[in-house]
């Protein structure tokens, strides 16, 4: 996995030490019953990475999005949470096109917490990628030459995720949204089970290829809530998981026959968050990774890599009562909200 080896680093030394950490009980604070608001802007980092050769002697083609910077707006209310993101074209790093091509990113997000569980459903839409490690593949290639370009690739991703938080004294909403507040430093496991529908799209030789992909896996990992004041808080994690992925495809160089093919998946992801929260503001900033492996045959192997950082601000208000008594309403058919 192409995760930088100071990250690596860091996150498994916090691990270690949080794994033993204190167990204190923690009081919790919640913002439920207010409207939160968040602005983020992160830097949004997709690729993917398809290997081929022996151990050692690997060539790899580094598929990647011309968009870098992400726009996205958040609103929580009692134990909703949803969240879209996009891609605005008038930053810098998501200009380019004449050499990287014109990407488009769009993703929409939405997190339920049902007492300890977390449920999460998201859609992601991008299309448009160019090869980055051009000089490793041509090396008459300098920097301001094109790139080769893939503007009909498209990967559409319909997925979530069913978390349980194992110590009820830790509050995930606190890093995940931070709809809530602890006040005393904790950490808990969390156990989940991630699962998801790709559709992959091209085009080559103008004849239209389709794969689909269906993907799902156990993982474990272990957050910490580390409270640095009355109003800070720093809170590292690290999940590692193992599954499998089905995946169907027609092979234009076999009369158009349908494949189907199974691999075993192995993934990691972790990150640091640091925020400072009041009753009303509140901003901060994340840095995540993930990254998600499979061998397709012996000699090849691809990976889904995603790194980036976020920076966050918030405010909360009183719901407006139109706002309140519509979500009365709806929680008296639907108890679990």
């Amino acid at each position: 996995m192409s995760v930088p080896r100071a990250v690596l680093a860091l996150l498994f030394f916090l691990f270690a030490i949080l794994v033993n950490a204190q167990k204190d009980t923690t009081n919790i604070k919640s913002y439920a019953d207010q409207v939160m608001i968040r602005a983020n802007l992160d830097t949004n980092i997709e690729s993917f990475i398809f290997s081929e050769g022996e151990e050692g002697k690997e060539k790899q083609q580094i598929f990647t999005i011309n968009n870098k910077t992400k726009v996205s707006l958040s609103v929580d209310y009692k134990i909703i949470s949803a969240t879209l993101s996009f891609a605005p074209k008038f930053f810098s790093d998501n200009k380019d096109n004449e050499l990287k091509g014109n990407s488009s990113y769009t993703d929409f997000s939405f997190r339920l917490f049902p007492k300890r569980f977390i449920q999460t459903l998201y859609y992601k839409n991008v299309k448009g990628f160019y090869i980055e490690n051009m000089q490793d593949l041509f090396p008459g290639w300098k920097e301001g030459d094109p790139y080769m370009q893939f503007p009909d690739l498209r990967v559409q991703s319909f997925g979530g995720s069913t978390s349980y938080i194992l110590n009820k004294n830790f509050s995930a909403k606190s890093i995940y949204t931070q709809g809530e507040w602890q006040s005393k430093s904790s950490g808990s496991w969390v156990p989940f089970l991630d699962y998801d529908l790709t559709v992959l799209r091209n085009k080559v030789d103008d004849k239209k290829v389709k794969e689909t992909q269906y993907k799902i896996g156990g993982n474990i990992g272990y957050f910490y809530n580390w409270v640095l004041g009355k109003n800070v808080n720093m809170s590292p994690y690290l999940a590692l998981g193992l599954g499998g992925k089905f995946s169907t495809y027609r092979d234009a160089q076999e009369d158009n026959s349908r494949v189907n093919a199974q691999y075993l998946t192995l993934r990691m992801e972790g990150g640091l968050h640091v925020g400072y929260n009041t009753d009303r503001f509140l901003f901060g900033g994340k840095m995540n990774f993930s990254a998600y492996t499979y061998n397709q045959t012996k000699n090849q192997a691809v990976e889904n890599n995603n790194m980036y950082g976020l920076l966050y601000i918030g405010y909360r208000f009183a719901p407006p009562r139109v706002v309140k008594n519509t979500y009365d309403k709806i929680q008296k058919k639907i108890p679990v909200l």
